[in-house]
């Protein structure tokens, strides 16, 4: 059975819904059993909740009854409301929760090192907040004792999210993230201390910005600073300076303090027109392909170079880089590194590109398979004896000889060559049909892995001497 909290309350099994036709007090308590996750909850807290401090004397006995009921209506179901004490909880037991599924994407972006993973979390965990946490259940006071926790989270799941953006030259997601005038569209102002909330983040109209905050809200600045760079680096400056200024006036007005260090700077680079503000850093270990930074070549074949995800995102002077910093943040990477290492023809590329800009959802899909058989590849590349990396690898591999065809090139020479037919899974064929050339080359025996920490980029020894990255890709100027 699945519960969605973090919008109107739904509950429902196999697609059809249950409680229908409930009391809203009744949704009421079982979503706070909900957000409990297994927690008891005392009466007398749930009286308190579910009468906002003021109940009747028939409170205790009304509690009662609305357990009952829900028990009644649940148990087919397997979801059972356990007794403990003076109080209730839900068993675990066949049900799932959106607000679960929440905590558990936002905890996993944390502990993620790889930007593009952080990003794919933050962005499944926003995709299911449909609206105001219980939208149809409890009021705007309620709704603040219940989810303060769930706004921060989803707050700073907003912030993470649009730094990572930016750093990918993304701006325009950024601004149409937080600019959006629907309904789910998050403001840049969190509630001020002494009204916390934890409810609907106030929509801007039509037109308007939704990140100017309003009086009586205090500023996010890390999504104001989200907000302003991306403003700046469409074109729209004047914008930029004005959100900077109504942040100012609100923080001023409201707490008596000026704007933060990095905010007063970002404003003054604004100011100067900086031009560095104009995009990202480029990685320190790469090279600009169109519009897309791919790894330098070190590893001396392709099927190498596509195991090396390190090219030094996010790695500043002094500082050791992030294990797992990754090149192959989108499709389009995955494409255009296909061409640029001949494994499939311009024309092709461009014609990927186009096709997965029309179809997102399909291009994702593909790059989540790229990057498995890059873990299965580089597995069975660094260890011979392991087969089930290898299996994973041979997959994708006769996958790939089942797509490609057997033709005769301008040179006169015969090829296999893999056709358009082979549909946006093209690139990830290529990059099989280069791994399985290398896997049956005896030169798979002089592959040597750099030893330096956050690297581990796989290249070829021929000579049998070299121990580390000749480029230094890894940051790290070691001596053998």
């Amino acid at each position: 059975m699945e519960f969605r909290l973090l919008g109107s309350f739904e509950a429902d099994h196999r697609g059809e819904p249950v409680l229908a036709g409930s009391r809203r007090q009744e949704r009421c308590l079982l979503a706070v059993l909900l957000l409990e996750d297994g927690r008891v909850v005392s009466t007398d807290r749930l009286i308190d909740l579910l009468w906002s401090g003021d109940p009747p004397g028939s409170a205790r006995g009304t509690v009662h009854t609305y357990i009952g009921r829900l028990r009644a209506r649940l148990r087919p179901y397997g979801v059972v409301i356990g007794t403990r004490h003076d109080g209730y909880a839900l068993a675990a037991g066949q049900h799932d929760v959106d607000v679960r599924e929440f905590i558990d994407l936002t905890t996993r972006a944390a502990a993620t090192g790889d930007p593009g993973e952080r990003l794919r979390c933050h962005d499944r965990a926003l995709a299911l907040w449909r609206g105001p946490l219980l939208a149809d259940v409890v009021d705007e006071a309620l709704r603040g004792r219940l989810g303060r926790r769930l706004t921060e989270l989803r707050l700073s799941a907003l912030e993470q999210r649009a730094e990572i953006l930016l750093a990918m030259g993304r701006h325009e997601q950024v601004l149409a993230d937080l600019t959006a005038p629907d309904l789910t569209a998050p403001d840049l102002t969190a509630p001020a201390p002494a009204a916390p909330s934890a409810g609907a983040l106030p929509a801007a109209p039509a037109g308007a910005l939704t990140g100017l905050p309003s009086d009586d809200l205090l500023p996010r600045e890390r999504l104001v600073l989200a907000l302003m760079t991306a403003l700046y680096r469409a074109g729209r400056q004047t914008e930029a300076l004005a959100l900077y200024r109504r942040t100012r006036r609100v923080l001023v007005d409201g707490l008596g303090v000026e704007p933060g260090a990095e905010l007063a700077a970002l404003h003054d680079r604004i100011l100067r027109a900086d031009p560095r503000l104009d995009r990202p850093p480029a990685p320190l270990y790469a090279v600009r392909v169109g519009d897309q930074w791919l790894p330098w070549s070190a590893g001396g074949h392709p099927a190498l170079e596509f195991c090396n995800t390190y090219a030094g995102w996010g790695v500043e002077p002094g500082v050791a880089p992030a294990p797992g910093s990754d090149w192959l943040r989108g499709y389009p990477t995955l494409a255009v590194w296909a061409g640029h290492h001949d494994l499939a023809d311009e024309p092709v590329v461009e014609a990927l590109l186009r096709r997965a800009a029309e179809r997102p959802e399909e291009a994702a899909g593909v790059l989540a398979d790229a990057r498995a058989f890059r873990s299965a590849l580089y597995a069975a590349l660094t260890d011979p004896q392991d087969g089930a990396a290898f299996g994973a690898v041979a997959a994708v591999v006769q996958e790939a000889g089942r797509s490609a065809v057997f033709t005769r090139g301008e040179d006169g020479l015969a090829h296999w060559r893999l056709p358009p037919a082979a549909g946006l899974r093209l690139p990830l064929y290529a990059a099989a049909r280069s791994a399985a050339e290398l896997l049956a080359d005896p030169r798979r025996f002089t592959i040597r892995r750099c030893p330096s920490t956050g690297c581990g980029w796989l290249f070829l020894d021929a000579s049998g001497r070299r121990r580390w990255c000749s480029l230094a890709t890894c940051g790290t100027r070691a001596v053998s």
